[in-house]
Formats: C-alpha cells, structure tokens, sequence
C-alpha cells in the first residue's frame, strides 16, 4: 500500500484500487465535482461549509450576512485572539436577527450545491464547522456517511472520526474530548483511520499562517500508536507545519486544504 499526490501510479503498474481523499472542501464545489475523477471512490473529511475564507474575506456565509468589512473585523479580532471581543461584536450584528435560522439557510443552500457534487461512490464525515443534523436531508444514494464508524473499501478498513475537539471558536460539531475518544475506541483496529483533526502531535496541529495551535486529538495518537493503521489521514489545520509524518508502522497525512488547492491526495494500493 502506497499514498501519493500523484496523478496516476508508476508506468508499468498495475493498480487494483485508487482512493482520493479531500478535506477542508469550504465551498469549492467546483473542485469537488472532479475530485473523483479517475478514482474508485472519494473519501472526504469534512468541513464543507464556507463561514468565512481567512485569505479572501468577501466569500462565505459572514460576509453575505453583514459585508466584507465586518468580515475584516472580526478576522482580525480572532487571529488577535481577542475572543471575547469577538464574540461582542458578533452579538452587536446579530442584535434583533434570528442567527440559527439565518445560518441555517445559508448552509443548506451551500450543502444543495456541495453535496450533488459528491461523485458515486463517497465516504464523508464532518468536519468541525459541519452541521450534522442536515447531512441525512442532502446525502444522495452513493455518498456515505460515517462517524465512529468503518467500512471496507477495496479489500481495507477504513474507520471514520468526525468533528472537532471543544475550543474558544465554538464551531458548531465540536464535542468534548470523552465523547470523541469513544468513538475513536469504537472503531477498534483499522487499515486506515480517518479522521477531520489530526493528532495531538505539535508538527501537525501548528499552523504556520495563522500562528497557533489547533487541537489534536490524544485518542487519536493512542489509537495510532496501539492498533497501527497503515496510514491515518486527517486535513483540519490548513497550513501545518509538517504535512506527513511517521509514527511507528503509521504514515501520517494531512491531505491539504482542499478549498485553496482543488487537488485531492491519492491513496493506492
């Protein structure tokens, strides 16, 4: 079994199965829509749903609600860590408005659009910004969704671990720490454990542009360590430090941020 970014195996090669993986879609549907192209399947990682674009801040649900300067404001509140100053703010626009019903509709609007480009077939978890209650009304025949849960692909198990740890962000599918190590526990040994966040490993949870660390998971690490999947695939922090590490008999891959490259990462074997 081999992972690669490369767009099709060596000459000579003959090639059984070839997954691409994507995570950190934030909108790019029109990336998505070719994501499977030359694949068996497409596995995807989560976090479909473009709040705000940190690089470009006229794109997301933010700045369609209350326009690209507030969106600079607010940006630049969190990158300062200035959460409560933040989180202010963000209750002085929403004064008088009713917030859950307006995000609500501008993520199903994005998931119309993201989720009839998922190709046949699709293994999908959430992602921290995700809202997981909606995906059943929008996943078509074809697309899988799984958390705390595997499935075999191509002779492989593969284990999916959805959402993100609890933080000063507050993005709508984070859990706490007991919940997410349960379903890491659940999955039991796998061939290839994929997950939204990475694991609680410094290299892989700072993120060089935006100068902090995310949160990894322990469990994870744990599970890596102990059940030695041939590789654990993650995205979560955009710009890490490391992209791929080793630990043990386990390859280690952020699989890139998908909104900004359009390029899934291959997985063949």
């Amino acid at each position: 079994m081999r992972g690669s970014e490369a767009d099709g195996p060596a000459p000579g090669a003959q090639r059984s199965t070839r997954i691409h993986v994507v995570s950190d879609v934030h909108g790019n549907t029109e990336a998505l829509a070719r994501a499977g192209d030359g694949a068996d399947a497409l596995v995807c990682l989560g976090d479909l749903v473009l709040f705000l674009d940190y690089a470009d801040h006229s794109r997301g649900i933010f700045p369609d609600l209350f326009g690209e300067a507030n969106a600079d404001r607010i940006v630049a509140l969190r990158t300062a860590r200035r959460y409560d100053e933040a989180r202010a703010f963000g209750r002085e626009l929403w004064a008088g408005r009713d917030r859950n019903a307006e995000i609500l509709s501008a993520v199903r609007r994005q998931y119309a659009e993201l989720f009839a480009a998922f190709p046949t077939p699709t293994y999908a978890t959430y992602g921290n910004v995700d809202v997981p209650h909606l995906w059943p009304e929008y996943a078509r025949p074809g697309t899988t969704v799984l958390d705390g849960e595997r499935v075999e692909i191509g002779g492989r198990v593969f284990g999916f671990v959805g959402g993100g740890l609890r933080t000063p962000m507050n993005t709508p599918y984070e859990i706490s720490d007991e919940e997410y190590a349960a379903k890491v526990e659940a999955l039991g040994p796998v061939d290839v454990l994929c997950s939204h966040i990475p694991p609680e490993v410094p290299e892989l949870t700072y993120d060089t542009v935006a100068r902090r660390f995310e949160r990894g998971s322990r469990a994870l690490l744990e599970a890596i360590r102990t059940t030695r999947p041939r590789y654990a695939l993650f995205g979560h922090v955009h710009q890490p430090l490391v992209r791929r590490m080793r630990i043990g008999a386990t390859e280690c891959v952020n699989v890139g941020h998908f909104a900004s490259t359009g390029k899934p990462w291959a997985l063949t074997w």
